[in-house]
């Protein structure tokens, strides 16, 4: 570019980095001052904590990308970011020193900009796995958007940017060489990689098909939440709303009738103490209610569909989002246009997509996004079976939309479901344990990384089996 001006609308990409104070306060900082500025926020790259670079004596960094629009030219879109960095705290320091935040634009639309205080493409970008990582988590595989195609091209390599990522160690590098991805929940990093994760569900219901009326009054639900603890959860799912097909559905007002006298009891226990608490719930006030008195998560059966404020909520709260398939609503989602499917992992995998842009342009961050396949929600028996046996190939298929969406934390949640006791021949909800167990262990197998069980003991032995045997898959794969 021979000016500092640009038509209005370019697409950018912007890289985040920060290593002191609190590096996610800083990131969702620095996300609200960029969109006052006038930066539209479209998509988000995964989040990575990596070592140092150059600088080795310093904090481990957070990393991640965002992707937008803004009507700056180049220079005085450095500006801004400058602008954002010194009101985080950024001062002048050592190159390659730590900061609290660090702003860089990768590219400006498909052009190339040179001058004495910028360049784009971003000069050091190619030689930074950091930097690559979250760039090529803004992609898709099978993209066939202009931006992307010019943005491949300033690559020295034939292959573009994925062709720059494999010589920096591309996606075999995660978890190793000091990069991996991380999910900020409550004051922790999570690493999901390392093993499965137990989700125990307590229903406050009275009409939940499996344990409906058992955990309704308080002193229930607190003894089966320390239960679901002792038993090994790592996240207690609350839920007041039963989701099951044809349910009366509450209102926020009932529902928080029913939840917050057992929440603020069960905040109280000592149990609670280092673990996770998720509200099952579709309505933004409860979500908002229950975060509010401790809450760490919301899991939406609806991704967002039945209560569309709920995103915008959640993006506030600056909270994980489980965000489940589910065509209707509990009374339609088993109708016959609900059920049909010419290829349902291709089709789900397509609509959580979608909800995800959404949820991102709504402000919540990727790297916030759990994903759910819905086992039992718009699905015939067939469905769900096809869905456990088939999760790589969903992932695959959110890859060609979204690199950064593929690599979500997945949960399946198959536990005492219908369609097992349509295969083993068990009415009985609480007979379909075993059966549980096995689906649970197909879907770990598959690649998922939550599992959401009534039966938290003997989910958790074969989840401790599934990762054992991942472990030795791997290890022999590294061997070869």
């Amino acid at each position: 570019m021979s000016s500092v001006q640009a038509p209005l609308n370019q697409e950018v990409v912007i890289a985040l980095g920060s290593n002191v104070g609190d590096r996610i306060k800083n990131f969702n900082e620095a996300l609200r001052l960029m969109k006052k500025s006038g930066i539209q926020i479209s998509r988000h790259g995964c989040l990575y904590e990596s070592e140092p670079a150059y600088v080795t004596d310093q904090p481990r960094f957070l990393n991640s990308a965002v992707r937008g629009t803004t009507g700056l030219g180049p220079v005085e879109l450095l500006k801004v970011l400058k602008q954002i960095e010194k009101q985080l705290g950024r001062t002048d320091g050592i190159r390659y020193g730590p900061r609290p935040i660090d702003l860089d634009i990768l590219f400006y639309g498909s052009h190339k900009f040179e001058s004495d205080i910028l360049t784009i493409p971003h000069e050091r970008m190619w030689e930074r796995p950091f930097v690559l990582a979250p760039l090529i988590d803004l992609l898709g595989m099978a993209s066939s958007d202009d931006t992307e195609s010019i943005w491949n091209s300033f690559s020295s390599c034939n292959g573009g940017l994925f062709e720059e990522w494999q010589k920096v160690g591309g996606e075999t590098s995660i978890g190793r060489e000091g990069l991996k991805r991380v999910l900020p929940i409550g004051s922790q990093l999570w690493d999901w990689s390392k093993k499965t994760h137990i989700m125990g569900i307590l229903n406050l219901t009275p009409d939940s098909f499996s344990d409906g009326g058992k955990f309704h009054e308080v002193e229930s639900a607190v003894s089966h939440t320390r239960k679901l603890i002792m038993e090994g959860a790592d996240i207690v799912d609350i839920g007041a709303q039963s989701t099951r097909p044809f349910a009366h559905r509450l209102s926020p007002r009932e529902e928080l009738q029913r939840l917050v006298p057992v929440l603020d009891a069960i905040m109280q226990i000592p149990e609670v103490e280092r673990k996770l608490l998720s509200v099952d719930t579709f309505y933004a006030e409860v979500a908002y209610e229950a975060v509010k008195r401790g809450v760490h998560i919301v899991n939406d059966v609806s991704g967002g569909q039945l209560d569309p404020d709920i995103l915008t909520v959640v993006g506030e709260l600056e909270v994980p989002y489980i965000m489940m398939h589910m065509r209707g609503d509990p009374c339609t989602m088993q109708s016959e246009g609900n059920l049909y499917y010419e290829d349902v992992c291709e089709q789900v995998a397509s609509e959580l997509c979608a909800r995800v842009s959404e949820a991102e342009l709504s402000g919540i961050p990727l790297w916030r996004i759990i994903l759910d396949p819905g086992i039992g929600f718009a699905k015939t028996t067939e469905h769900n079976l096809e869905i456990l046996m088939n999760l790589p190939s969903i992932r695959k298929e959110i890859a060609k939309r979204s690199l950064a969406a593929s690599h979500a934390p997945l949960l399946v949640g198959p536990s005492r479901k219908r369609f097992l006791g349509d295969i083993c021949g068990k009415a009985n909800a609480a007979e379909r344990d075993p059966a549980t167990i096995a689906a649970t262990a197909a879907g770990i197998l598959g690649g998922s990384n939550i599992i959401r069980v009534h039966n938290v003991k003997d989910n958790l032995d074969a989840a401790k089996i599934c990762d054992s045997l991942l472990r030795r898959k791997i290890v022999g794969e590294t061997s070869e």
